[in-house]
């Protein structure tokens, strides 16, 4: 089974292999996937008031984090969550996101799904462009999305997770191109919002969207003053 995160990398890129969003934005939407794939089965919450851990934090629960499938990227989540003082989910954001786009881009490339591509603009500026090799895994993520926001389909929880970062990133209309620009993020936003996990991890999935909400308005803002 692939990782939410591969799936999001992949609906960034457009047809020329490049990315919808900016580089702020996209490392934190992922690093957010990263974070969904352990919240959704409930290998980590949201600490409650009254706990040994300050309230507000995010938690490893060991006995679900045990059943998962093993894989480098959220197997090194998890211990980045578990070790030291437990932190909040925009501060794993953070932590999480350094490095991750190239992971998972290099991922695709040995998959075969993409390629990397590399040319200058202006014929000065080096750049990296990743043109689909096969697009059928895209085609079709692009699809069941398209009909949960444009056909009003019932989502699955990972298409409702990806959804939801999605319209974290600021990137559906990026994606959906050819629909209705208010219509799809107003549902977007609907379906982030909405009852498709189970009342046991609906916290940490709120917390996980809000931070990366937050932490893209920080990364943005942070640019646009260096800038």
């Amino acid at each position: 089974m692939t990782l939410i995160a591969e799936d999001l990398m992949l609906l960034m890129l457009d047809d020329n292999g490049r990315t919808v969003v900016d580089r702020t934005k996209l490392p934190r939407g992922l690093a957010g996937a990263v974070l969904l794939e352990l919240a959704i089965p409930g290998a980590i919450r949201v600490s409650e008031k009254g706990e040994s851990v300050k309230a507000g934090r995010l938690v490893v629960v060991p006995e679900v984090a045990s059943t998962l499938q093993p894989d480098p990227i959220t197997t090194d989540a998890l211990e980045s969550i578990g070790s030291g003082r437990p932190i909040k989910a925009q501060r794993a954001v953070e932590k999480l996101q350094r490095g991750l786009r190239e992971t998972l881009l290099a991922r695709l490339v040995g998959q075969g799904t993409i390629t990397a591509e590399h040319d200058r603009v202006l014929g000065v500026f080096p750049r990296t462009v990743y043109p689909a090799v096969d697009s059928t895994r895209r085609n079709a993520l692009y699809q069941e999305l398209r009909g949960v926001l444009v056909d009003g389909l019932e989502p699955r929880p990972r298409a409702a997770a990806l959804v939801s970062l999605l319209s974290a990133t600021g990137a559906v209309e990026k994606v959906f191109t050819d629909a209705d620009k208010r219509a799809v993020k107003k549902r977007a936003k609907a379906i982030a919002e909405g009852e498709w996990a189970g009342a046991a991890v609906r916290k940490a999935i709120d917390a996980v969207n809000a931070a990366v909400v937050a932490a893209v308005v920080v990364a943005s803002t942070s640019a646009g003053s260096s800038s």
